[in-house]
């Protein structure tokens, strides 16, 4: 089973950690690291996690404001509760049918674990595997499906491997860390025809970067009754990486299990995370205003890349992907050197790199040393 990064593994230790950054009326959160040689006058800037670095709606610091004077309370049902039925007025479905939690993990081994070990889980590789992982612990199988020629879920070949042992289908869309998205008729044709064999998960994380986010969103298909089911999460877009938090719809039946296992459960989402999210959904403006912050930038990330020849991607999420033509190691390692983190590769994409997109000022340092990496 593959070993690749789990964003929202790592961000779980950090989930109810309040820095007097979060009180302030601008939320913009700066990476303040040891610098580099090279660097030493500016801190490191970190592009490497796909974090939202405008920061969450002004909303959210004065809602956390008026919650410090309950600290020492647990979150409450009632808590709970409000941000489902906020959830289900904005997804147009059954609160009964939200659940609450960053709850992949969870996901995977329910699933994993539901009719023995030996269930095949598909998803499309190199990708975001937090559900595939899971399932392995508790005896699913995954096969791993390789990206069509567009960098894209291939749809067709992933159909090809449905069988009796499929447990569940398992698809990012847009994809990391490609950033593509599949044709939507198309999309939506395969999950379907495949949810009426296994269920089908949706990641959406990166969805709402996507100027028709609610046409292309498989929420549609929940509320048709298929056998499919949404992941969402808050950390993104709406700028809570560190106070992690999302949701799923799924259908009644496994909505009503998962709670049994003990998904959503105010005391483990913490009463903090969920007066942020709350305050996060009620400004759809930041999404917007996010949204078109972002696309500006990569399109100039874009031309960055044809100025310096380098195939990538059509991404539309918030970050990059394209063919550095060495390996990725030796591009982080030069960017590093000029105070740019990049993170790592994405096998079997060794030469490709993936750089999360900043603030303007963050970015036009990372393209001045992308450029210098190559020179």
């Amino acid at each position: 089973m593959s070993n690749d990064f789990t964003r929202r593994e790592l961000l779980k230790s950090s989930g109810l950690i309040v820095g007097a950054g979060v009180v302030a009326p601008q939320l913009v959160f700066a990476e303040v690291s040891k610098p580099t040689p090279s660097a030493r006058t500016e801190p490191l800037i970190r592009l490497s996690l796909n974090e939202n670095p405008y920061g969450p709606s002004p909303n959210v610091a004065h809602a956390l404001q008026l919650e410090f004077g309950r600290l020492s309370r647990y979150a409450d049902v009632r808590l709970a509760g409000q941000l489902a039925e906020q959830i289900a007025e904005y997804e147009h479905i059954p609160v009964e049918q939200v659940v609450l939690g960053e709850i992949l993990d969870l996901l995977g081994l329910f699933l994993g674990s539901a009719g023995g070990p030996g269930g095949e889980f598909l998803y499309s590789t190199p990708g975001y595997l937090a559900l595939i992982d899971a399932a392995a612990r508790v005896g699913g199988v995954g096969v791993p499906v390789p990206l069509n020629a567009q960098y894209q879920n291939d749809l067709v070949a992933l159909k090809s491997k449905v069988n009796a042992k499929t447990r569940a289908i398992y698809l990012v869309n847009p994809h990391n860390p490609t950033g593509t998205i599949n044709d939507d008729e198309a999309f939506k044709s395969f999950l379907r025809e495949t949810s009426k064999s296994a269920v089908v998960v949706v990641d959406e994380a990166y969805l709402e970067y996507t100027s028709d986010f609610d046409n292309r969103s498989a929420a549609s298909l929940v509320r048709e009754g298929a056998n499919v089911v949404v992941f969402r999460t808050f950390d993104k877009i709406h700028g809570l990486a560190g106070m992690p938090i999302g949701y799923v719809l799924a259908p009644r039946s496994l909505a009503d299990a998962l709670r049994k296992q003990g998904a959503g459960g105010a005391e483990g989402l913490g009463r903090l995370n969920l007066v942020a999210a709350s305050a996060a959904l009620a400004d759809p403006s930041q999404v917007v205003s996010t949204r078109e912050a972002v696309a500006k930038e990569r399109s100039l990330w874009l031309s960055v890349l044809r100025e310096l020849n380098l195939p990538n991607t059509d991404s539309q999420a918030n970050f990059v992907f394209f063919d550095a033509g060495r390996p990725q190691p030796t591009v982080a390692a030069a960017m590093r050197e000029q105070g740019v983190d990049i993170g790592r590769a994405h096998p079997p994409y060794t030469n490709w790199a993936r750089i999360t997109i900043g603030l303007p000022s963050e970015n036009l340092r990372a393209q001045n040393a992308l450029r210098a990496s190559f020179k």
